[in-house]
This record gives C-alpha cells, sequence and structure tokens, in this order.
C-alpha cells in the first residue's frame, strides 16, 4: 500500500469522528477492520490521526483569517477535515514537502467534495504556506543581521 492511501484513510476516519467523536478506541478498531492497512501504512495513518487530533484547535486558529466571508462554525466538516490534515503535514512532517500535502488535499477534496471546496482549500493552504516561508525568511534574516553585529 502506500502513504497516500494511509493518509486518505486517516481522512476517513478523522472525518467519522467529527461525526461521531465518542469511543475514539472502539472506532479506531472498527475502522480499520474494514479499511485494512499495512502496519507501514497504519503507522503514517496512528501519526496523522493523532497529529490532526492533537492541534486541531492550532490549525483552526490559522485556517479562520483566510476565510473572506466565511466562520469556521460553517464550513463543510469535510474540507475542514482536509485543511487540518494537511496543516499536519505541512507543519509537522518534514519527510512530506508541502506541496505535496497542498495537492493531495486538492486530491481529496476533489473526491469527497466540489471544485468550490477544491478551490478554496488550495486558496486557504497556499496562503498559509506563503506566510509560513516569509516568517522562515524572516527569521533567517534576523539572525543573519544579529550575527553581522558580532565580531
Amino acid at each position: 500500500m502506500s502513504r497516500k492511501l494511509a493518509r486518505e484513510r486517516a481522512f476517513m476516519f478523522l472525518y467519522s469522528l467529527e461525526i461521531q467523536p465518542d469511543d475514539y478506541i472502539l472506532q479506531r478498531r472498527l475502522f480499520l477492520d474494514e479499511w485494512r492497512l499495512s502496519r507501514a501504512d497504519t503507522d503514517f495513518f496512528d501519526l496523522i490521526v493523532t497529529g490532526v487530533l492533537e492541534h486541531k484547535a492550532e490549525f483552526d486558529q490559522e485556517i479562520e483569517p483566510r476565510l473572506i466571508g466565511w466562520a469556521i462554525s460553517r464550513l463543510p466538516r469535510i474540507d475542514l477535515t482536509i485543511m487540518r490534515l494537511a496543516l499536519f503535514e505541512m507543519k509537522y512532517l518534514a519527510d512530506v514537502p508541502t506541496s505535496v500535502s497542498i495537492s493531495e488535499a486538492v486530491i481529496l477534496a476533489r473526491k469527497y467534495s466540489d471544485e468550490k471546496s477544491r478551490s478554496y482549500i488550495n486558496a486557504v493552504l497556499g496562503s498559509i504556506e506563503r506566510d509560513s516561508a516569509l516568517a522562515g525568511r524572516k527569521s533567517t534574516d534576523a539572525d543573519e543581521d544579529d550575527n553581522d553585529d558580532n565580531p
């Protein structure tokens, strides 16, 4: 199997937790009984699921200001789940390029949502990527400026 499949299964499970958040352990067991994954893919699945759940509030704070004319509470849960998953990968999985995370989010949106959603998911994630790149550049530039002052 592949990370792509594990990512899609993680998305499906995270979405199901949005609908029915009770009894995580039982739901995980039943889900993985139905949607079998290899050991390596199960590890990646678990990494994504636990990471998204741990950082959900953080991700929502990054998403909401970029929703022009929308409140996060009004977003379709499918779209929100896709963006949270992509943000986890973008911020916490160094071995997954940001462009891959965004591309995979758009692919999930194409499969599980609609054209309008696909566009704003891409726009929101792209905005976060640009802001993160600028912030990284600024901190690097500031570090270099600090070093210029030292003999």
